[in-house]
């Protein structure tokens, strides 16, 4: 054998080894990326299921907190609503003629009889005339007297003799208690 032939040998040994090696290499080259590509589905499976939840749940956030805004828009609107009746109401009591103001007055005074024989009356200053021919022509009424006008809807408030006893019986208190025992009826009433 010649020198040829043992190069020759080595050569195709070292083919042979070099194939064998690349074949490996290849093998071991191709699981890492199989593995890789499994690992890399597995993440963007995790990935997608983690955007996806998050997805609903700013969806979920952004629903609810809109429900929230046209709720709080919806009572603003009914409550403008209510205290527009509630004005409306005031004013309506205002323009009653004056045999309503003067039998409510008359009226009045003998529930505020009860509590206190003398004091000074305070009406608005479309009642005074009322007031003081109530006082002059019943003598159930002579230890009252009448005061300066306030700033009332209608109805009397009256504080007695020594000051130590103020009884309110304007409109708007009659009004504001009626008012709030039954706002529910009327906003049932209103907005069903």
């Amino acid at each position: 054998m010649g020198l040829e032939a043992v190069v020759e040998e080595i050569r195709v040994k070292g083919r042979t080894e070099a194939d064998r090696i690349r074949a490996e290499s290849k093998q071991e080259t191709d699981n890492i990326l199989a593995a890789a590509g499994r690992t890399a589905g597995e993440i963007k499976l995790a990935a997608d299921a983690e955007s996806a939840k998050q997805t609903r749940h700013i969806i979920d956030q952004e629903v609810s907190a809109a429900n929230l805004l046209v709720k709080r828009e919806l009572l603003n609107t009914q409550k403008a609503l209510l205290d527009k009746v509630y004005e409306a109401t005031r004013s309506e009591i205002s323009r009653l003629p004056e045999s309503f103001h003067r039998e409510a007055i008359k009226n009045l005074l003998a529930e505020v009889k009860k509590e206190v024989s003398q004091g000074k009356i305070q009406c608005n200053a479309r009642d005074i005339a009322i007031v003081k021919s109530l006082i002059a022509g019943q003598a159930e009424f002579s230890g009252f007297t009448v005061a300066d006008p306030v700033e009332i809807d209608g109805g009397i408030i009256v504080e007695g003799k020594e000051g130590e006893l103020q009884i309110d019986y304007s409109y708007r208190t009659f009004l504001d208690k009626v008012w709030e025992s039954r706002l529910k009826d009327a906003s049932d009433i209103l907005f069903k």
